[in-house]
């Protein structure tokens, strides 16, 4: 194992933000992961484990402990039953397995295409995008559990799987994902639950391959994909997740959009709840597309992604999410939660 100094973060992320790293190691093999970990835990310093960096802030000040970026690598495919288990490492990349998967006319996954990242993420966010979420075909999830050192395959009821959430996030110290399993469905049509993207395939019988090609225009039209060039390709998706209500508090929200209520979007998500759009509500309270403080904005593709345009700072750019967040709950009553994880940084909703 190889314990670096001062590693700089910034450029492992998507937002190219935030400082260095006190130790950096970065693991190939599933028994690095343990020997960093405690390597770490005899010097009584934190640990935080590093994917893609495609759904993290981190604090100008870096993080002073030991970062441990995974690099485990291997998937395969084998029949079970009526459906094929992908079996897959933390640190393979998430959207080239998507892409083996609908190659091979597996479906379960494809509206999840583009999603940056690695493996090891998608539990733990419970990652979701037009109408599908990982948990939905998690068979199991591979974890080193901290403290005891035992390895473990969790089966799905031991996740805690919510929207864009689950045990793993809740309770990061507990355990480290070394790998999951997924069970797709040979021979099925797309999943076509989400509108948008039903309405692009309206009128065909779409394949996954159809589905995932749509999916992939629709997220580079938001700027959601990483593309070099792309000016606001520096940034950590959504930044805020879309507010779940009760039916009586979206049908506030809606009074208080007066004259606008007419194109509020809302979804019913059963339990006598709606969820709203964060990215409406972002643009009505006087957001718009392509905003900008100083280095960062906001998306002039999509409202709900907050990018940073260089030369910027992770206080400017959670000073703008605070501006944000604060201008909806006065306008609209409502909180917006953060989806990325905050590293080095509290998020202080009180400062909007």
């Amino acid at each position: 194992m190889v314990i670096r100094e001062a590693v700089p973060l910034g450029p492992l992320t998507t937002l190219e933000l935030g400082g260095p790293a006190r130790h950096f190691t970065e693991v190939t093999e599933e028994g690095e992961v343990a020997e960093a970990l405690r390597w770490a835990e005899a010097r009584g310093m934190p640990v935080l484990v590093l994917g893609g960096g495609s759904n993290l802030v981190v604090g100008d000040a870096g993080f002073d402990g030991l970062v441990v970026r995974m690099a485990t690598r291997g998937s395969r495919f084998e029949s079970a039953g009526g459906e094929v288990r992908l079996i897959a490492a933390a640190g393979e990349a998430w959207d080239a397995l998507v892409a083996e998967a609908v190659a091979r006319g597996l479906g379960g996954i494809e509206c999840l295409s583009g999603i940056p990242g690695l493996v090891g993420a998608t539990p733990i966010q419970n990652v979701g995008a037009y109408g599908q979420e990982v948990a939905e075909t998690i068979r199991s999830v591979r974890v080193l559990e901290r403290g005891t050192w035992r390895t473990r395959d969790l089966p799905p009821e031991a996740c805690g799987f919510g929207y864009r959430d689950s045990a793993f996030k809740r309770e990061p110290d507990r355990f480290v994902v070394l790998g999951v399993t997924l069970g797709l469905r040979p021979g099925v049509p797309p999943t076509l639950r989400y509108r948008e993207l039903g309405d692009a395939l309206a009128g065909a019988r779409p394949s996954l391959a159809d589905a995932r090609a749509t999916v992939l225009a629709l997220r580079a039209r938001k700027s959601m994909l990483v593309i070099p060039g792309d000016p606001n390709r520096h940034s950590a998706g959504s930044f805020f997740m879309n507010p779940i209500l009760e039916t009586a508090a979206a049908d506030a929200v809606a009074a208080r959009a007066g004259g606008e209520t007419a194109g509020m979007p809302r979804w019913p998500v059963g339990d006598g709840r709606v969820k709203l759009s964060a990215g409406w509500l972002i643009e009505r309270a006087g957001f718009g597309r392509g905003t900008r403080r100083g280095p960062v904005g906001i998306s002039s593709a999509h409202a709900l992604a907050l990018v940073h345009h260089g030369g910027g700072t992770t206080a400017a750019l959670l000073a703008l999410a605070q501006e944000v967040a604060g201008t909806v709950e006065a306008r609209f009553g409502v909180t917006l939660v953060p989806e990325p994880t905050f590293v080095g940084v509290a998020w202080n909703r009180a400062a909007g």
